[in-house]
């Protein structure tokens, strides 16, 4: 049982550049707070296990629009997971096939602009949703916004650490590679990377990972959003 109880309803926005850390600090603070995590790109994998399972052609954006619209009443998130018409497909999601199909369909505005709605619905139940634009686009009223950042070469040291047990690229390639996919992030024309102007900054460079959710945790405290478990 998590020691914080979170108002009801409580939505908050991480945000920040490729391995700053979000996904590992979305998941401890929603351990601590009792909030599921909304992982924004599983939505395009939940709209493509369902397009594949129905033969749905995942270039006819107009059908894929139509099967958002579905979704709406049939999907569920919740701390135990995504649930599709009652039953978890979570495990399901990660699959080669659906990661692929979802890489396309994440291609398509007309999906884009529809699953904005759905996330937007999905977080009035109460969540913590991370990625590049939520503070600034999807969730631009969350009462608690936080970009999180890091120095280049640290970021790349973390992804490369995660890589090099895999044979992976050397550490100054990982970190041209993360120059450029954050100059990408920022200029491109839909929901670039940028940070809200209420959103507080956290730079992850010398921090420890719990050191960081124990930062959100007082801001959240302060903020009345949440309280310890009676």
């Amino acid at each position: 049982m998590s020691e914080w109880q979170a108002i009801s309803g409580l939505s908050i926005a991480i945000d920040g550049p490729s391995g700053s850390g979000k996904g590992t600090v979305a998941k401890m603070l929603a351990n601590e707070v009792g909030l599921p995590v909304l992982d924004t790109g599983l939505l395009y994998r939940v709209v493509a296990s369902v397009a594949l399972s129905r033969t749905v052609a995942l270039d006819d954006s107009k059908a894929l629009a139509g099967l958002v619209d579905g979704l709406l009443t049939s999907i569920d998130w919740t701390v135990e997971g995504i649930f599709f018409e009652g039953e978890n497909v979570t495990a399901d999601l990660r699959s080669e096939q659906v990661g692929e199909a979802a890489s396309r369909v994440a291609s398509l505005s007309a999906v884009r602009e529809k699953l904005l709605g759905l996330q937007r619905q999905l977080a009035q139940a109460g969540c913590i949703m991370d990625g590049r634009d939520i503070g600034t686009v999807v969730l631009p009223d969350a009462p608690a916004k936080f970009f999180l950042t890091a120095s280049v070469r640290e970021r790349a040291r973390r992804r490369w650490a995660q890589l090099k047990d895999d044979g992976g690229s050397s550490l100054e390639a990982v970190v041209d590679e993360l120059k450029m996919r954050d100059q990408r992030d920022r200029e491109r024309q839909h929901a670039p990377l940028c940070q809200a102007e209420d959103a507080i900054t956290i730079d992850s460079t010398t921090m420890r990972v719990d050191d960081v959710v124990d930062r959100m945790l007082g801001v959240l405290e302060r903020r009345g959003l949440i309280q310890l478990s009676s």
